[in-house]
């Protein structure tokens, strides 16, 4: 008989600040979580702050099946400052034919060993702050999201060149390849972009595209 597994629920592996950060996250979403960690430092830390938390040493397999990880529909490893212990805790969890399994890596090869064993989604905390924090310092960005295939939301003031001119005049895509999503006008609400938009100087837009043409397009001054 197939297992009908909570998804309801994330499993959470690991209470540094990755770990942490996605459990509290999911509570005040309204998910139940189950977060453990093998410290019992940082499980005090969050006993006051997460409603289920736990010690258990999630390489151990018996240990997982104790805690009934094998009843969650989903599962986030955010051990990464070992190696081992991730990769041994991903396994673990594809042993337990968990559906849906998260981890972090920290470089590029313990991403593709996680992908190997059978992690479905690996993520780079630190690399993706550090390129979105770069797009922002130096100025042209207001907010930076960039997804797995290069493409990217930004939120930035327009071009001097736009201001002034209707989307549908300034031929935004055709131009510059990217597009305008929406359009925030100081003491207005946020609209979505049409083509009679007109774009003002003081305006904030939210912008669509490839990554290389939202830089370009941002460095038009």
């Amino acid at each position: 008989m197939e297992r009908t597994r909570r998804t309801d629920a994330v499993l959470v592996i690991g209470l540094g600040r990755f770990g942490s950060s996605i459990a509290l996250t999911l509570e005040g979403l309204g998910t139940s979580v189950l977060a453990i960690d093998g410290r019992e430092d940082l499980v005090q830390e969050h006993a006051g702050r997460l409603t289920h938390v736990m010690q258990a040493d999630a390489t151990q397999p018996d240990v997982l099946t104790q805690v009934g990880a094998h009843d969650f529909g989903m599962a986030v490893v955010g051990v990464a400052t070992s190696i081992e212990s991730s990769v041994l805790i991903t396994a673990n969890l594809v042993d337990l034919e968990i559906p849906v399994i998260w981890a972090k890596a920290v470089s590029s090869a313990h991403g593709k060993i996680l992908e190997r064993i059978g992690a479905h989604h690996v993520v780079y905390p630190e690399a993706d702050a550090g390129k979105r924090v770069a797009h922002l310092v130096n100025g042209r960005l207001m907010d930076f999201i960039e997804f797995d295939d290069e493409f990217a939301i930004v939120k930035m003031r327009p071009p001097r060149e736009i201001q002034g001119l209707t989307l549908a005049q300034a031929d935004i895509r055709a131009t510059y390849g990217v597009t305008v999503v929406g359009v925030k006008t100081p003491g207005r609400d946020f609209t979505y972009a049409t083509p009679d938009t007109l774009v003002a100087e003081g305006d904030v837009v939210i912008v669509s595209g490839h990554t290389a043409l939202i830089d370009k397009f941002s460095a038009r001054r």
